[in-house]
């Protein structure tokens, strides 16, 4: 398989790494869209939101859990941030590995885009 993240998670590709498990990996992004632009990634290789099964449930609620204490760790939790993720390519997929972008450090409006 030829997935950016998946080298990513086995360290074939650097990255810098604010968090890690057996289960999850979240590295900063390389073309931040925010003072704070965090990827959290599951080891195991998910295309997208629609190939999660129940035996995943407990591994996204872990995606959720990371983003908010990376938030906490980086002084932004109360102020706010966002969590993000794109499903395929007309909502701005380009990496087909499930990820979540935790974005914080400054105000975001809305609609978002």
């Amino acid at each position: 398989m030829d997935c950016l993240f998946c080298k990513i998670s086995a360290k074939e590709i650097p990255a810098t790494v604010v968090f890690e498990n057996e289960r999850l990996v979240a590295f900063e992004d390389i073309h931040p869209q925010a003072p704070t632009h965090v990827q959290i990634i599951p080891r195991k290789h998910v295309a997208t939101t629609l190939d999660l099964t129940a035996e995943d449930r407990s591994m996204v609620g872990e995606i959720f859990e990371v983003a908010a204490g990376i938030a906490r760790d980086r002084g932004f939790a109360e102020d706010g941030f966002r969590l993000v993720v794109n499903t395929n390519p007309a909502a701005g997929q380009t990496v087909y590995h499930l990820h979540l972008h935790l974005l914080g450090g400054r105000s975001f409006g809305w609609p978002p885009g």
